[in-house]
């Protein structure tokens, strides 16, 4: 009883079975490599940037550094169109519907498109992970219940009946269980892990865009944009 003698003594739908669990384990640690990198990177391009916006010395000094700087993670990209749409309301004001309101619900609404966007973003991958990680198992459970299937038919039309002659085909059918769940498991700590992730980064994010809609409708102060910028 090995994997190579279950491969060879697998049908078509069997190849099959296990072909699916394979992709759905090479689709699985690609998202996991991926989320886990994305994540790192960007929080440590955050950690910079926050530090930079509060050790800025005004608004106008973000304003000038997000330009040179293009955005490159969440609070980075909703300091930057948060401070172009009051820019934009201060220089152009209320013309078109998109524009309409005071400069307050401009930028409130701006800043909810930033924070859709950056939500899409890091959601990416994690419907795929939730699909791996629930349906990895019945796959494996229906490789496990039609290679079970085949091996008592193969055992009955040949006469066998000692529990040493049954226990090796059943048992072999088994490892597509243990396959499934070979799979389904990395997949479920991995969307648990980046769901978590997830929340802090928008809880952060959220704080974040408060702060910063305090500063832009009251605190602080955004220059209009010249030629030289």
């Amino acid at each position: 009883m090995d994997f190579k003698h279950f491969l060879a003594q697998s049908d078509t739908l069997g190849t099959v079975l296990f072909g699916l669990l394979a992709c759905m384990s090479m689709a699985s640690w690609y998202f996991i490599i991926v989320k886990a990198w994305q994540g790192r990177l960007a929080h440590r391009r955050s950690t910079q940037f926050l530090n930079s916006f509060w050790d800025a010395a005004s608004l106008d000094d973000v304003a000038q550094s997000l330009v040179r700087h293009p955005a490159s993670e969440p609070f980075a990209h909703l300091a930057y169109h948060a401070i172009s749409s009051v820019r934009h309301h201060a220089e152009h004001g209320a013309h078109r519907l998109h524009e309409a309101g005071s400069a307050p619900e401009f930028l409130t609404r701006a800043m909810r498109r930033v924070i859709d966007e950056e939500t899409a973003k890091l959601e990416w991958g994690l419907t795929a992970l939730a699909s791996i990680a629930s349906t990895a198992p019945f796959v494996g459970l229906f490789g496990t219940v039609w290679g079970g299937y085949h091996a008592l038919v193969g055992i009955g039309k040949g006469g066998l009946g000692t529990l040493d002659q049954i226990a090796g085909p059943v048992g072999e059918a088994l490892i597509m269980t243990g396959l499934g769940l070979a799979v389904a498991i990395p997949a479920v700590l991995a969307y648990n892990d980046c769901s978590r992730s997830n929340r802090l980064t928008l809880a952060k994010l959220d704080a974040f865009a408060h702060d910063l809609f305090a500063f832009l409708t009251t605190g602080g102060t955004v220059p209009t944009q010249t030629g030289g910028q």
